[in-house]
């Protein structure tokens, strides 16, 4: 019996995708640099997850395995800052939540043997679903975040509600999950900047997100693209 064939997830980027995962990576990389930071942590997570965005944005799951990689070390980087609110997210719910849009994007191919998944369709039923469950997610950690006196709560609270609905979507495979997440990348480069005002060691966090945000930007791009595709398909 043969054994399969580990896939080559690289080769299948294209010049412009390649370009913009290096200036990403050069962009957080020097602005770590810049600030003198030695919190290594926060340079692994930011490169960790520019480039977890990359794949996502093409529809190939392994960006999702980094994506859960990113998620782990971005929850501890959050800790340490008292930024609790974001490291339950990740921890209660960007990894379940992630782990079942790896499953989904897995089982849904495009194309027999690809690593590019099918897109999905936003009912009205999964529509309501969504509204109402980040409607009682985001007023549960609301009152939780109060409690364990997390930092710039509000804003920490926007976030809950932009990640659960994004990753609701991705679950989905709908195109519009990047564009959530474009909505999410404002609320957390607004998070880190007010971290900055007290440690300079997190500019690499917001310069981080900023990136996130053009990144989500194409991926929002390149979905709907693709979308269009395999309907004409």
């Amino acid at each position: 019996m043969k054994k399969p064939k580990l896939r080559n997830p690289f080769k299948n980027l294209t010049k412009f995708e390649w370009a913009l995962w290096i200036i990403s990576l050069a962009g957080i990389t020097a602005s770590f640099f810049a600030v003198k930071n030695d919190d290594y942590a926060t340079l692994a997570v930011s490169l960790i997850g520019v480039t977890s965005l990359i794949f996502a944005a093409k529809g190939d799951a392994f960006g999702l395995m980094l994506m859960l990689a990113f998620s782990a070390v971005y929850a501890a980087v959050s800790y340490f800052f008292g930024y609790y609110g974001e490291m339950i997210i990740y921890l209660a719910m960007q990894i379940p939540v992630c782990t079942a849009s790896l499953i989904s994007w897995l089982k849904n191919p495009a194309k027999e043997g690809g690593g590019e998944t099918k897109t999905g369709k936003l009912t009205p039923k999964y529509a309501a679903i969504m509204l109402v469950s980040t409607a009682a997610i985001t007023t549960a950690f609301y009152f939780i975040l109060r409690e364990l006196n997390t930092e710039n709560l509000i804003f920490s609270t926007i976030s809950v509600a932009t990640s659960f609905s994004a990753l609701f979507l991705m679950v989905l495979r709908v195109p519009a999950y990047a564009a959530v997440f474009m909505l999410n990348d404002v609320v957390l480069i607004i998070l880190w900047s007010l971290a900055c005002a007290q440690s300079l060691n997190y500019v690499p966090m917001a310069v981080c997100f900023s990136i996130f945000l053009i990144n989500d930007f194409y991926g929002f791009i390149s979905w709907t693209r693709r979308q269009k595709q395999q309907l004409k398909e």
